[in-house]
């Protein structure tokens, strides 16, 4: 079959929301009268769904967060992080144009870990919402990337089977989703992650959006 859909991840793949998480996590800090932290470890922290954001900031100054305790302290952050999520976050350079140009022949999809209402009301802020059809975020009721039932939630939405899709991504979440999922993945060199991108063994390796066009390409010629 070939490529029908791209499904994308948000944080370091369409947007460098990094500013608005870090400033969000240090005033959830400071609220517990903890020292804020730097944004780079902050980035460090990204990607695994907020629980976890929340857990690995409080971590980092020795406070082992669980249960109920972690439960507030989620609430807490999203009542930061929310009205306050499209401040500084902007889209990666070149996303926008291939974002609308891609929509002419692809449906558009977002998977990410980050709340469903947020991310829609980040990407509609940035102007591609009309573009993007599908958004499944980590509170869909599946469970969250690196696990590959978000990516099959995302297809089902879709109407399209796993090998009519490809994921567009940043980190070994994604990749380790794809995987799982039977999903084609390509990751950006520019995003968040701890591991090299031409490490992460994905399909395809880009340094940007301009070279999805050559991916797509690469693709339909293997069917």
């Amino acid at each position: 079959m070939s490529i029908r859909a791209l499904i994308f991840d948000l944080d370091g793949t369409l947007v460098d929301s990094l500013p608005d998480l870090a400033e969000a996590v240090n005033e959830l800090m400071v609220v517990n009268g903890l020292a804020p932290h730097a944004k780079s470890a902050v980035g460090s922290m990204v990607g695994k769904g907020v629980p976890v954001l929340v857990q690995k900031a409080f971590a980092a100054h020795g406070i082992a967060m669980e249960g109920e305790a972690l439960a507030a302290q989620v609430k807490t952050y999203l009542g930061l992080y929310e009205p306050r999520a499209t401040r500084l976050t902007r889209l990666f350079p070149h996303t926008a144009d291939m974002v609308k140009a891609l929509a002419k022949a692809y449906r558009l999809a977002v998977c990410t870990n980050k709340p469903t209402a947020v991310s829609r009301k980040i990407i509609d802020s940035l102007g591609i919402g009309a573009e993007i059809s599908v958004v499944v975020g980590g509170d869909s009721g599946v469970t969250p990337k690196p696990a590959p039932d978000m990516l099959w939630l995302v297809a089902e939405r879709l109407g399209l089977a796993k090998d009519e899709v490809l994921m567009v991504g940043d980190s070994e979440n994604d990749v380790a989703s794809a995987k799982a999922a039977g999903v084609k993945v390509a990751v950006v060199r520019y995003g968040i992650t701890d591991i090299p991108a031409d490490e992460l063994d994905a399909d395809f390796v880009m340094d940007d959006f301009r070279e999805l066009p050559s991916v797509l390409e690469q693709l339909s010629e293997r069917v």
